[in-house]
């Protein structure tokens, strides 16, 4: 990838530093369980060793598309989950299509977690270099060090089978190339993100709003004069021909339906697949312990993730990053339609804009010092959430 090498030219030093961070954090969130300890710092862990790394949720749920394709006869025949076949639409294809292409290689399982370290620490290097490029930051490397080790909730995704590091480092690539006005890597790469998670169809809505806005220097009321004056080239017409690979990005949600009305014969089977769509009106109805998806009333910690995620796009409005700021302004509005218990894993994607946000206060040595003294609360947080998080399995062998 052209940003990486870019990486490795520009700074050696600082792109050993992101590798041993990245991997080493890895490595010791899944040491305990290598290791089949019974119990770490009085946490009982189960003694089946990386399997249970492996179980976590929902990465088996990708391994069985990695190996039917979604066809639901083999799903029928293959796997122990009592789940309909449509079930497995709402998981999008790109990364299953990667576990399986991996498999040829190691087995299944290991090629989930391989797919997952590896993105990951991609994901850090074009961070590294997207702050160090457009001047986003005081200390690049520092903001990338806390990219890999927080929120808790994203280091666990991370060690595990899961899309979303691909999702991030697909979401990056194609921002730094927005960035550059290189519009064709932006929907190439926006394609990708859109293959991985249906989210990614956010991004096609931020550019276009941001472009919208920042392409035009008339008032609206002359701007909506001109795109309905079809008798000769509009405005938007003129935009819509410079920016129109950025259509990559719903061209890819529409295949991944169309693909879905092959083998599923249905078209929407992505909003027919269960109840894996948490979205539900009115918003805030992850604050409903009867929630399917909720069943708790100890939720607290929502209130902060929503509080920092408004802080976050106020700043960015504030240091005028309208791209970054409108992007995430608009995933924030989106989760607030969330009911689902763990919503800090849906806001991920904010992550590296909110972090770019408050750049200034965690560059400070006040916050280096408060940040060295969570990281044994993150870790023993981590250990705990994948030692419960798991899947029962009796018969690994379909995932192999």
């Amino acid at each position: 990838m052209m940003i990486v090498m870019k990486a490795i030219q520009k700074s050696w030093r600082d792109l050993l530093i992101i590798c041993l961070v990245s991997l080493g954090a890895t490595a010791l969130i899944w040491l305990p369980f290598f290791l089949r300890l019974t119990s770490f710092w009085k946490i009982s862990l189960p003694a089946e060793g990386m399997a249970t790394i492996m179980k976590n949720f929902d990465g088996l749920y990708y391994v069985v598309i990695a190996k039917s394709l979604y066809n639901p006869e083999i799903i029928k025949n293959l796997v122990p989950f009592n789940l309909p076949a449509i079930y497995y639409a709402a998981h999008f294809p790109l990364y299953p299509l990667l576990i399986k292409i991996g498999g040829l290689v190691v087995n299944h399982t290991w090629s989930m977690l391989s797919i997952s370290v590896i993105a990951s620490l991609l994901s850090a290097i074009v961070f590294y270099l997207f702050l160090k490029e457009f001047k986003l930051s005081k200390d690049p490397l520092w903001l990338t060090i806390i990219y890999l080790l927080f929120p808790a909730r994203w280091l666990i995704v991370r060690s595990v089978g899961s899309p979303e590091s691909l999702f991030m480092l697909f979401l990056l690539t194609s921002f730094y190339y927005f960035k550059k006005k290189n519009y064709l890597f932006a929907g190439g790469f926006g394609a990708l993100a859109q293959l991985t998670k249906p989210p990614g169809i956010l991004l096609f809505v931020a550019y276009a709003i941001y472009l919208f806005w920042q392409e035009s220097k008339e008032t609206w009321f002359t701007r909506l004069a001109q795109v309905f004056r079809l008798s000769r080239p509009t405005w938007l017409a003129q935009l819509t021909k410079k920016v129109y690979p950025l259509l990559l990005i719903p061209l890819a949600s529409i295949g991944v339906c169309l693909y879905y009305l092959y083998i599923y014969g249905d078209f929407f089977a992505y909003f027919h697949s269960g109840d894996n769509i948490h979205l539900f009106w009115p918003p805030l109805q992850v604050f409903n312990a009867a929630a399917a998806w909720v069943g708790t009333y100890w939720l607290e910690e929502v209130i902060y993730v929503y509080l920092l995620g408004i802080l976050g796009v106020i700043y960015l409005f504030k240091q005028k990053r309208y791209d970054l700021g409108i992007f995430a302004a608009i995933f924030y509005y989106t989760i607030l339609f969330i009911s689902h218990r763990d919503i800090s894993r849906y806001s991920l994607p904010m992550l590296p804009f909110i972090l770019i946000a408050f750049d200034k206060f965690l560059v400070r040595k006040e916050f280096k010092i408060a940040f060295a003294v969570i990281l044994l609360p993150i870790y023993l947080y981590a250990i705990n959430f994948i030692a419960g998080n798991t899947l029962a399995i009796a018969d690994w062998a379909p995932f192999l």
